[in-house]
């Protein structure tokens, strides 16, 4: 099965468990142009988890053509998941920025949370 260039996986390690439904936005980084502009994040992609804390469809499997070497940044909206679960959590949402160098390459971005974490690292 062919997916996503950037894929991502949520786990709860407070519990043990993948999170489902948390809302993830993929950004790219814009360098101002010229002297005085403002550098900026786009959103490129949007997505959520699935029962199984991934989210694999943010963008299509051809979806490198959108891609370009930089700066990119995933937005995991996780209040909404510890609000529903009944539990207060100091991080309502965590971002996480990477450098995209080679596009031919498959980027996988795991966030393992729990109310008062988070932590990351480069996935295959």
């Amino acid at each position: 099965m062919s997916k996503s260039p950037i894929t991502c996986h949520v786990l709860d390690t407070s519990i043990g468990r993948p999170v489902e439904g948390v809302a993830i936005r993929l950004q790219e980084f814009q360098p101002a142009s010229e002297e005085g502009a403002v550098e900026i994040f786009s959103p490129l992609a949007e997505g959520v988890t699935d029962s199984d804390g991934r989210c694999t469809n943010l963008l299509t499997p051809g979806g490198r053509e959108l891609l370009r070497p930089g700066l990119y940044k995933i937005i995991f909206r996780t209040k909404e998941y510890f609000d529903k679960t009944e539990r207060p959590s100091l991080y309502p949402w965590v971002e996480i920025t990477f450098d995209l160098q080679n596009t031919a390459e498959h980027y996988h971005i795991p966030l393992l949370i729990s109310p008062f974490s988070f932590t990351t690292y480069r996935g295959s």
